[in-house]
């Protein structure tokens, strides 16, 4: 993950904690989906995002959210290294784990600059 993307991966999450804090629960768990629409292309920030919603279910008491990212939480990391991870997927229950969706515009443009960063080129 570049640093530029690591920045935005990390605003979503501290985003997503600000507004559970509040009390705005849906907000939070916008806030989270698009971090793991940021994260889904490397293992640790996609592991670390499914382990914030099954968190976050769990505080919530949210049982059929709980329950549907065990699963996710079992195949983040493989689905990352093996470039397997449905772009766009927003990693909730509600949606079905190897389900495309689109980018919302200002994640795709994070995602394109991320991609065309030198670091991301090959040697």
């Amino acid at each position: 993950m570049t640093p530029m993307l690591r920045e935005h991966f990390s605003r979503e999450l501290r985003a997503a904690a600000e507004a559970e804090a509040r009390g705005e629960l849906a907000a939070a768990w916008r806030f989270l989906e698009r971090a793991h629409i940021l994260s889904q292309a490397h293992a640790g920030p996609h592991l670390r995002v499914h382990g914030a919603m099954f968190a976050f279910a769990w505080r919530r008491r949210d049982w059929r959210e709980w329950r549907g990212q065990w699963p996710r939480l079992l195949l983040a990391a493989p689905g990352s290294w093996t470039g397997r991870a449905p772009r766009g997927n927003t990693g909730g229950a509600n949606v079905g784990i190897f389900t495309p969706m689109s980018i919302p515009e200002d994640l795709q443009e994070w995602l394109r600059e991320a991609a065309a960063s030198p670091s991301r080129r090959p040697r």
